[in-house]
């Protein structure tokens, strides 16, 4: 089952480490998404409507890989582990957007690694 919430700016939606139960569809507003490393975050990206977000914890079922942050008022729709499963069992071509999404997502942090990406804010590259 779907259920829509609301997530005022600033608010966290989940932190990294933390156990994987369901999957965010944003209707509106803007999803920060960050990693934290020895207490140091590193924004890895912003999210936006209809895009997707901790999708991983569904498939794989680890903890959070990432914290994700309502960068300013936002709407989402939260997936739940049991709508996700009855869903790839009774219709698994509805699952091919998340499976698109985890594609790109996965190129293009091998394109930003063979680019040697360097670090928001620092002269550093990931390979240093």
């Amino acid at each position: 089952m779907s259920v829509k919430k609301f997530y005022e700016k600033g608010e966290v939606i989940f932190m990294q480490g933390t156990p994987s139960s369901c999957a965010y569809i944003i209707e509106s507003g803007t999803i920060e998404i960050s990693d934290w490393n020895n207490g140091d975050k590193l924004v890895i990206g912003f999210l936006k409507e209809n895009d997707i977000f901790g999708e991983m914890g569904l498939i794989d079922d680890l903890p959070r890989s990432a914290t994700a942050i309502a960068h300013e008022n936002s709407i989402v729709h939260v997936l739940d582990k049991e709508t996700f499963e009855s869903l790839s069992k009774k219709n698994p071509d509805a699952l091919m957007p998340i499976m698109k999404v985890l594609t790109f997502r996965l190129r293009e942090t091998l394109k930003q690694l063979n680019e040697g990406y360097k670090m928001p804010g620092t002269d550093r590259r990931l390979d240093e």
